[in-house]
C-alpha cells in the first residue's frame, strides 16, 4: 500500500467517510471494506460518537465476544465474572475450576492493598541535603492541604501516604526521584496521579526557584506501573483427598503431588514461569476488558513483580501440608470503578452492575480470583494431558 500524504491532524480532520475512501484506496475491493467497516459500527449514532471519544481516526469498531464466567465465591460473596476474550476455552477452563472451588470454600483473600506511585525525574545542580530539606518542606505544605493540589487530591478520595527522596546520581549525572505512594480511591489513578504529579511538580518548581534559583530541571512526572504496594494475595485450599474428583486415574494424594511438582517447575525454569503467568493473564485481562480496566498495566507491572528474584518466576505457588493442598497467587494490580472507560463504554458499565457495583478492592478480588481459577484449571489439565 502506498504512503498516505496526510500528517496525522490532516488525517485527523478528515470526515469518516474519507477516511474510508482514502484507506480503500490501496486494497483490492474497495467497495467490499468500505461496505465491511460499516457494518461493524453501531446503528445508534449517538453510541457510536460515545465510543469514539475513547481513541482516534475511528472508522468502525473491532468486535470481541463477551462471556461471563458463573459461580465464583470470593470470601463467601458469590459473583458471576464478565469477560471478553478472543481465545476459545479461556472461559469454559476458568469456569469448571470456579466450579470445583465453589464446592470447596471458595476463593479467599489472605492481603489486599491498594496504595499506587507515581514519581518526577529531576535533574539538580545543586547540593543533595538542600533538595531533600526543600523537598520535605514542601511536602508538609502538601499533606497539610494547604495548597490548590492537596486540595483537589482530598476532594476527590486520594491522599498521600509516602514520599521520599532517591538519588540516583550513581546511574545518572545530577538525576533524582521524588516518589509519592498514593491512595485513589475508586479511580484506578492513571489520569488522577499524572494530573497530580504535573501540578505538583510546576508547584515545586516555583518553590525552589524562590530559595535555590537556576537549579532545577524537572524531566517529567509520571505515575509509575510498578505497583509493589497495590496487590492481591489469594489462595484457595482444601482437603487432599477432595481432589481426587478431579481425574478418574489419580487419587487426591496423586493429585495434589503432581500439581504441586508442576508448580514448583515454575521456580526453576524460566520457560515454565513466564507461561504459567501467561495463563493467569488469560482470565485477568479478560476480566480487566469487560470491565474497562487497563490490561496492559497490570501485564506491565506483573511482569516486573515476577522478576524480582532477578529472573521471571511464577506468580502463584502451591503448598501440600497436613493433609490439606494450598494453591495461591500474589498479583500487583491497579484498578478502578470510575475511569473513561466505564463512562464512555456501555458494556463495560454494565458488567460492574453485573458484579454488584463492586468497590475497587471487591474487583480487586474478583480479578485475582479469576486469574487462579484459570491457573489452577491449566496446570490440571497439563499434568493430567498424558494419563
Amino acid at each position: 500500500m502506498k504512503k498516505i500524504d496526510y500528517t496525522f491532524e490532516d488525517f485527523k480532520r478528515l470526515s469518516r467517510e474519507e477516511k474510508l475512501n482514502l484507506i480503500a484506496q490501496g486494497l483490492q475491493n474497495p467497495d467490499a471494506f468500505k461496505k465491511e467497516m460499516k457494518g461493524y459500527r453501531f446503528s445508534d449514532d449517538s453510541l457510536q460518537a460515545q465510543l469514539e471519544q475513547l481513541s482516534e481516526n475511528t472508522i468502525s469498531n473491532f468486535h470481541l465476544p463477551y462471556g461471563v464466567a458463573p459461580n465464583f465465591l470470593v470470601d463467601g460473596n458469590t459473583y458471576h465474572v464478565p469477560m471478553v476474550t478472543e481465545e476459545k476455552g479461556v472461559l469454559e477452563a476458568t469456569s469448571k475450576a470456579a466450579g470445583f472451588w465453589y464446592d470447596h470454600g471458595g476463593f479467599l483473600t489472605e492481603e489486599i492493598a491498594t496504595t499506587k506511585r507515581g514519581y518526577i525525574h529531576l535533574i539538580w545542580s545543586g547540593d543533595s541535603g538542600k533538595l531533600e530539606s526543600l523537598f520535605n518542606q514542601f511536602v508538609e505544605e502538601l499533606k497539610g492541604k494547604r495548597s490548590d493540589i492537596a486540595r483537589d487530591l482530598h476532594d476527590r478520595g486520594g491522599k498521600i501516604s509516602e514520599t521520599w527522596v532517591s538519588d540516583m546520581t550513581s546511574e545518572m549525572d545530577h538525576y533524582y526521584l521524588f516518589g509519592f505512594s498514593i491512595e485513589t480511591g475508586d479511580e484506578m489513578g492513571a489520569d488522577f496521579i499524572n494530573a497530580f504529579l504535573e501540578k505538583t511538580a510546576g508547584e515545586f518548581k516555583k518553590y525552589t526557584e524562590q530559595h535555590e534559583p537556576g537549579k532545577l530541571e524537572i524531566l517529567m512526572a509520571v505515575l509509575s506501573n510498578y505497583i509493589p504496594g497495590s496487590f492481591v494475595k489469594m489462595k484457595v485450599e482444601c482437603p487432599v483427598h477432595a481432589l481426587g474428583e478431579l481425574h478418574a486415574s489419580l487419587d487426591g494424594s496423586q493429585f495434589a503431588e503432581r500439581f504441586r511438582k508442576a508448580v514448583e517447575v515454575g521456580e526453576h525454569s524460566v520457560s515454565r514461569a513466564v507461561t504459567n503467568n501467561k495463563g493467569i493473564m488469560n482470565a485477568i485481562d479478560a476480566v480487566l476488558m469487560a470491565t474497562g480496566n487497563d490490561f496492559r498495566a497490570v501485564e506491565a507491572g506483573s511482569h516486573a513483580y515476577s522478576i524480582t528474584k532477578g529472573r521471571p518466576a511464577s506468580l502463584t505457588d502451591c503448598v501440600v501440608s497436613n493433609d490439606t493442598f494450598t494453591f495461591r497467587i500474589t498479583i500487583p494490580i491497579a484498578l478502578g470503578i470510575e475511569n473513561e472507560m466505564t463512562r464512555l463504554h456501555p458494556l463495560a458499565s454494565q458488567s460492574l452492575e453485573i458484579l454488584g457495583q463492586p468497590s475497587v478492592e471487591e474487583l480487586m478480588k474478583i480479578t485475582a480470583a479469576a486469574g487462579l481459577a484459570s491457573s489452577f484449571s491449566g496446570v490440571t489439565s497439563l499434568i493430567t494431558a498424558q494419563l
